[in-house]
């Protein structure tokens, strides 16, 4: 078992939960500071984080597995011969979890997943994308299979990579200057004009690009002082790392 499920740390859940609801997001858990939501591919967990806090409108990577000392294991086997990937069983503050890191020094999460299905009520052409930013794409992405995930040919002949999860979600890998780092978008496999009407309905400011392999809506990410549609605009943080949009790309063909 392989999911993508990222975390995200925000002082304003009730503000992403009101952007996730219109994206077609099913909410499955609420637990005080941690509640879960399901899209028709991958999951998202958002987690509580203090005003201003370092974390505070960021994204981890993660992944959620069936066996973890299984899955530490197989990693542990493919990695012998990359020689570039470390999976280590650790308790984490939630409990047992596995690290992965890769060769560039970034590192995440993978879970013990809790459900093995997606809530019937997200919407089923959502999925949850999880990104890896690095100087090193081509580490990166041998990271990702040694860990599970499949790749996925994209149109573009560059350093990016695609993967998808055997049980939902996709991973991408994408070249960056500086530290590594995480992301989070999500791809749309249906009527990309639809979804754009249904955010505007709720209140949600929305903008669409065309790019050569598709359209892009980008939403005001709640976590972005000043963001049009966020229920607490004024709570919203100004750090640099957080993005003023969220991304939801058109899913691409491979050609």
């Amino acid at each position: 078992m392989l999911r993508v499920r990222p975390v995200h740390f925000t002082s304003l859940p009730d503000s992403w939960e009101q952007l996730l609801t219109a994206l077609g997001l099913a909410k499955t858990v609420d637990d005080g500071p941690w509640r879960e939501f399901d899209a028709g591919s991958g999951r998202l967990a958002l987690h509580v984080a203090d005003t201003g806090a370092t974390d505070d409108g960021t994204t981890a990577l993660g992944v959620e597995v069936g066996d973890l000392a299984e899955f530490a294991r197989r990693t542990a086997l493919a990695a012998e011969e990359s020689g570039n990937t470390v999976a280590e069983l650790i308790a984490a503050d939630h409990g047992e979890s596995c690290r992965v890191t890769g060769r560039d020094g970034f590192s995440f999460l993978a879970d013990k997943g809790a459900r093995e299905t997606n809530a019937a009520d997200a919407d089923p052409a959502l999925t949850v994308v999880g990104v890896w930013f690095t100087e090193d794409p081509g580490a990166a992405a041998v990271t990702l299979q040694d860990i599970g995930a499949r790749f996925r040919p994209v149109p573009d002949a560059d350093e990016t990579a695609d993967f998808t999860a055997k049980n939902g979600g996709v991973l991408m890998v994408r070249p960056a200057s500086g530290p590594p780092r995480s992301g989070l978008g999500f791809e749309y496999d249906g009527d990309l004009g639809a979804l754009r009407d249904r955010l505007t309905a709720a209140g949600l400011d929305v903008s669409e690009t065309e790019e050569a392999f598709g359209r892009t809506l980008h939403v005001a990410n709640p976590d972005a002082a000043g963001s049009a549609g966020t229920a607490d605009t004024a709570a919203a943080t100004t750090a640099p790392h957080v993005p003023p949009t969220l991304w939801i790309s058109q899913r691409r063909a491979a050609p």
